[in-house]
């Protein structure tokens, strides 16, 4: 992984030594690649979360996306005004519009690679294309896709393979003057990263020095440095993440952490446990689709979401475990509703929370970030 932060260092400048471990030099911005995103059947959907945040916020310019049961249609359609990127059926469509690495746009549960998109993958290496994955089947132990890519001499990246760094949490103080803001969620794949990015642009708006704290693999794909955390050794979680938050604060007084899983997930209670004990923010932001009944990958399981009272007081309880914090917003995630019924809901949850809330995704993230602000000083 690289340790590439919002705003780029002095090349060769050190990141600070910390207790056993001392990272390596930064080095100079990569160039830009220009990717084609391989979704195949699941663009649009909950799986291809990964493709959806690359093209919404990422750096490098996508030129097209892959998906044969929606070819001929256009990423605008999804994302709006502004996101004219085609939908194709094959790579051999997107290759005219030269791009240089071919990225896995899905993030399923498991993270395993779907088997019948090897010959696509193959296809791509032959083509002399870069792999960008963030699955947990990582594409550069692959033997056959090792072989292929080093006789055309291209590069097999996997987002998720965890940083070199072994160590516990110490308990480290924030620096004094800095802001850090987790997100939380009602369940996983909510929004969490993109609230936190769209918080990060309100700060940058106003003119403040921000960070983001990416914790998974869409999140190191559009920032360029960061941990999965969901890889990560269950003993080195609180740690890597207290790590983490420490190159934010050297990057930024307002420090956006994007946050996994939810707390009571059956499946992914263990990261948002890490990230809030690690982080030990000084506020939150939960994020709660409106609609969502049972958490996602456990319908008709029995795994209901509680009412956000709840979540917030639960959260807010286990925060205090280690240190305090205040859950201090909410942000929804409306895309199912009309606008007008998504105004209502926002303010219908105001009410019931007494907090702030918004959706910054489709409203901007102004107003929310205007409460965080006010309510951390």
């Amino acid at each position: 992984m690289s340790w590439a932060g919002a705003r780029w260092p002095t090349r060769g400048q050190q990141l600070p030594t910390l207790r056993h471990v001392t990272v390596r030099p930064l080095p100079s911005p990569p160039e830009r690649r220009r990717y084609v995103i391989l979704a195949e059947g699941e663009f649009g959907e909950l799986p291809s979360k990964t493709a959806i945040g690359v093209i919404r916020y990422g750096r490098d310019p996508v030129l097209a996306v892959i998906d044969s049961t929606r070819a001929g249609r256009n990423v605008g359609e999804w994302l709006g005004e502004g996101f004219d990127i085609p939908v194709v059926a094959t790579l051999a469509e997107a290759l005219p519009l030269r791009p240089t690495a071919l990225l896995i746009g899905i993030a399923p549960p498991g993270g395993r690679l779907p088997p019948d998109w090897r010959r696509t993958i193959l296809a791509a290496i032959d083509a002399g294309l870069d792999i960008i994955s963030g699955l947990h089947e990582f594409v550069s132990d692959d033997p056959e896709f090792a072989a292929a890519a080093a006789v055309r001499g291209v590069e097999l990246v996997d987002h998720r393979r965890p940083p070199a760094f072994h160590d516990v949490s110490t308990g480290r103080r924030h620096r004094p003057g800095s802001h850090v803001v987790l997100t939380v969620g009602t369940d996983c794949a909510i929004g969490k990263m993109s609230v936190a990015l769209e918080l990060r642009r309100a700060a940058l708006d106003a003119g403040l020095s921000t960070s983001f704290v990416a914790t998974g693999q869409t999140g190191i794909m559009i920032e360029g440095w960061g941990a999965a955390v969901d890889r990560l050794v269950s003993d080195f979680t609180n740690g890597t993440v207290e790590w983490l938050v420490e190159q934010g604060e050297a990057q930024g007084d307002w420090v956006f952490v994007e946050g996994q899983g939810s707390i009571d997930h059956p499946a992914y209670s263990s990261v948002t446990f890490g990230l809030i004990h690690g982080a030990t923010p000084h506020g939150m932001v939960l994020v709660h689709e409106p609609g969502r009944l049972e958490h996602h990958g456990w319908e008709g399981r029995g795994s209901f979401l509680k009412a956000l009272p709840e979540t917030i007081a639960m959260h807010e309880a286990v925060a205090g475990l280690v240190r305090p914090s205040r859950v201090v917003g909410v942000a929804l995630y409306t895309h199912r509703l009309d606008e007008s019924a998504a105004r209502a809901e926002i303010a219908r949850v105001a009410a019931e929370t007494g907090l702030t809330t918004d959706d910054p995704v489709r409203f901007g993230g102004e107003r929310l970030f205007d409460a965080v602000r006010a309510a951390l000083g």
